[in-house]
């Protein structure tokens, strides 16, 4: 379907810098805010004018994703839950030195497609919700989008768009805190820009 003539511009940007990214801890559903220095670094790439203005705006409704989009943007915006990271269900908040012993998470990364996190969900269930939501985003009226939302959430949405790509897999996909990718939908082709750092 993403091959249709419904010629648009989707931007997925990742949210500003946690302290939960600064610890390299887990951090899905729990609702935590951007971090001083996240902060900081949100207003440095404002300042570059990197981004243009969209007709719409969306963000997964965290209080991480809505601080970046006020601090970047500044415009009226709607939240989709379904853009939300995955949950991390008891592994929230917790780094991997943390878990490197727990059966339950040697578990789950033997398989994360597959195996559901304890109180959490699996990766399957979560690409799953991210996909739908972004292809009733690429079926609305809007022609210029941009999403606020998570690594997880970027490099689902590349990942299914772009399987092809050379040297990409769902991890090298992933970006910094604030960078984006703007995916263009033309004339029955697909084809992406990296907003921000290197490609």
């Amino acid at each position: 379907m993403w091959d249709s003539n419904n010629n648009k511009r989707i931007t997925i940007i990742r949210h500003g810098e946690t302290i939960a990214n600064e610890q390299r801890l887990y951090c899905g559903f729990s609702d935590i805010e951007l971090s001083e220095k996240g902060i900081a670094s949100l207003y440095k790439i404002k300042d570059e004018n990197i981004y243009t203005d969209f007709d719409l705006y969306i963000t997964s409704g965290m209080k991480r994703t809505n601080q970046t989009m006020k601090i970047l943007f500044d415009k009226p915006y709607i939240e989709n839950s379904d853009f939300k990271e995955i949950n991390f269900g008891d592994f929230e908040l917790k780094s991997y030195e943390q878990l490197k012993n727990n059966e339950s998470y040697l578990t789950w990364i033997e398989n994360v497609e597959e195996n559901k996190i304890p109180n959490g969900e699996s990766k399957k269930d979560f690409k799953k919700r991210v996909l739908n939501s972004f292809e009733n985003i690429y079926n609305n009226e809007f022609k210029n989008i941009v999403i606020v939302c998570h690594n997880g959430v970027i490099a689902t949405i590349m990942q299914e768009l772009f399987p092809l790509e050379k040297d990409k897999n769902f991890y090298s996909w992933g970006i910094k805190n604030g960078e984006g990718y703007s995916i263009i939908f033309k004339d029955k082709k697909i084809t992406y820009e990296k907003i921000g750092g290197k490609l």
